[in-house]
């Protein structure tokens, strides 16, 4: 009896599992996290937007009193470099001299055991804006005070902006500082008739210097304005539409712009003479640091004043290293307009990369595409700048940016190493950077704060080295819809970045998404859903030593250490709360 009664078990046993469609797959238990520090939330700023090694931060806490028992903790990477006691509101720090590294400020007390946090900030220790760039812009070069300049550095200072591109500050576009006899003048029309005026572009440079923001001027690369034969352009120059030089390529323009703009083919050699001759005027005149290069993108068939035919993308190589060998101290950048041309840029001599981005590249993963394919034509050696402008429909009207659409378009670009030119005097919405029909709200403001100081702590895990690769992770709880990038509507994206002795894990919350398009152009997308304690697991080979997250949404972007349980390959933990983003950091 007893042999039958196992016998009937046994088989019992295998025909239950013959149902079962799949084993459950065994996970460790994820064991619990202390509770995350509450944020105050002070603004904590900076003297300069970045600081050569050797350089000393100052430091300003806005508050009345000096939270008690409040110290100062410097981390790079996660790791505590320096703490102090603070006895003021105003200190000063001198970093490690190690140049390109990023740090994050955390001011911070203890109170019956329980850690708040204060404030947080990040400093920037490099001696090149270029490798790690932040950029912004400037569009109003009116008759300005020095208060209204400082007022604008200053707030660009809060989101670290290391360069700043002068939009239309120009005069001609062929002949872009307008002189009066051997002098520069006092005050010209821009293309748009707005003043501009030499002392308020000479005091922008000067002051962005003593903030160590540097300022490039923008200009086409191949652009006149109507009659520009009288001021010694040659027609042989122009590009034209057909191959008998009849028809010039231009940009329309109508009132209240100044001139339609004309093409001139940017390989004719006499051109690139005239151009040079034009910039080294600027440069003799203003102290910019270099020439922010821009295009009109792919114009169709074109042809030279000859009959040949001309593929504008092959020119842009040559003109750039024309340049650099002509003026060497300066710094060049072009805009590759979708892509257009980015090839020969990415290979000539341009410090980093720089995408304008128009249909198709619509979704979120296309901005991720942008940004792998710079780092592949440049062999990983130059970081990516995207002008991607948010709810563009949005902003023919007046109206407010809409916080969730722009907090995870950057949440995508800045965790696959990208940055975001959208700050300066307001956020861009359109190509025009001077339309300011959209302003920003106090909650996008605070937000883009910490944004870019995460962007700027861990620029070194970020945007310097590591390769993407494919990792497993799994909810546990099913708390959260887990899905490799590039994810759907309703899912957590998440792709992997691996270092020597790092693995690092994004998180991209579109859980609550209506759209993957970035742009949002009606300004619709909602913000996400806030999902807390999520138990996850994660397939690793290696001996984990320490895992720890941050995040631009929680505590400032402060790191904290997860607790964890590793069997075999399998790493369990809790995720203490996600928004839109968050990096892991799992340490081996």
């Amino acid at each position: 009896m007893l042999r039958r009664n196992i016998l009937s078990f046994l088989l019992l046993s295998l025909f239950l599992l013959g149902c079962n469609p799949g084993t459950v797959e065994e996970f460790p238990e994820a064991p619990e996290n202390p509770a995350t520090p509450n944020f105050q939330n002070l603004l904590l700023s900076t003297d300069k937007a970045a600081y050569k090694p050797g350089e000393t931060v100052l430091f300003s806490l806005e508050t009345v009193s000096l939270p008690s028992g409040a110290k100062v903790r410097y981390k790079y990477s996660g790791a505590v470099t320096e703490t102090t006691e603070l006895t003021a509101t105003n200190w000063q720090w001198t970093p490690p001299s190690t140049d390109f590294r990023g740090y994050m400020a955390e001011v911070y007390s203890v109170v019956n055991g329980v850690e708040r946090i204060h404030a947080t900030t990040a400093i920037d220790v490099s001696s090149d804006w270029t490798k790690f760039p932040r950029y912004g812009f400037l569009t109003d070069f009116g008759n300005l005070s020095q208060e209204k300049i400082d007022e604008v550095l200053d707030q660009l200072t809060k989101y670290h902006i290391n360069g700043l591109q002068y939009y239309d500050w120009l005069g001609k576009h062929h002949q872009p500082l307008t002189m009066n006899g051997d002098i520069p003048a006092t005050s010209w029309r821009e293309i748009s008739n707005k003043e501009v005026y030499f002392t308020t572009v000479d005091k922008y440079i000067k002051s962005g210097h003593k903030r160590n923001m540097r300022s490039m001027f923008y200009n086409l690369i191949y652009g006149a304005w109507e009659n520009a034969e009288n001021d010694g352009v040659k027609k042989e120059w122009y590009v034209f539409n057909d191959n008998t030089h009849i028809n010039r390529d231009y940009h329309p323009l109508g009132s209240p712009f100044l001139s339609n703009i004309y093409l001139l083919d940017p390989s004719n050699p006499e051109w690139q003479t005239y151009a040079i001759n034009e910039t080294k005027k600027v440069y003799q005149f203003l102290g910019f640091d270099g020439f922010h290069m821009d295009q009109l993108g792919n114009r169709g068939a074109r042809y030279t004043y000859q009959g040949n035919s001309l593929n504008l993308a092959n020119t842009y190589l040559p003109f750039i290293e024309v340049v650099q060998m002509a003026i060497p101290d300066k710094v060049n950048v072009l805009n590759a307009v979708s892509q257009y041309g980015q090839q020969g840029i990415a290979v000539a001599p341009v410090p980093f990369l720089y995408t304008e981005v128009w249909t198709p590249y619509d979704r979120y993963n296309d901005l991720a595409t942008i940004i792998k394919q710079n780092n592949a034509l440049s062999n990983h050696q130059k970081n990516t700048v995207l002008a991607a402008y948010m709810n563009y429909n949005l902003a023919n009207n007046k109206g407010y940016f809409n916080t969730a659409s722009v907090l995870m378009t950057n949440a995508v670009i800045f965790a696959f190493g990208g940055s975001h030119i959208e700050l300066g005097e307001h956020m861009l919405g359109k190509e025009y950077f001077p339309n300011n029909n959209l302003q920003m709200k106090q909650e996008l403001k605070t937000a883009l704060i910490k944004y870019y100081d995460f962007l700027t702590a861990y620029q070194n895990l970020l945007r310097d080295g590591g390769n993407f690769n494919t990792i497993t992770l799994n909810s546990i709880d099913n708390k959260l819809g887990l899905e490799p990038w590039p994810a759907s509507t309703g899912k957590v994206a998440y792709f992997g970045k691996l270092f020597p002795d790092k693995q690092v894990i994004h998180l991209i919350n579109l859980t609550s998404a209506v759209s993957l398009e970035w742009r949002d152009n009606e300004g619709v997308q909602p913000p996400p859903v806030v999902v807390k304690d999520a138990k996850i697991s994660l397939s690793f080979t290696q001996q984990v030593k320490k895992i720890w997250i941050a995040s631009p949404d929680v505590a400032g972007g402060i790191s904290r250490s997860l607790n964890f349980k590793q069997v075999g390959d399998k790493v369990s933990f809790r995720l203490p709360e996600l928004q839109y983003w968050n990096m892991l950091v799992v340490e081996f």
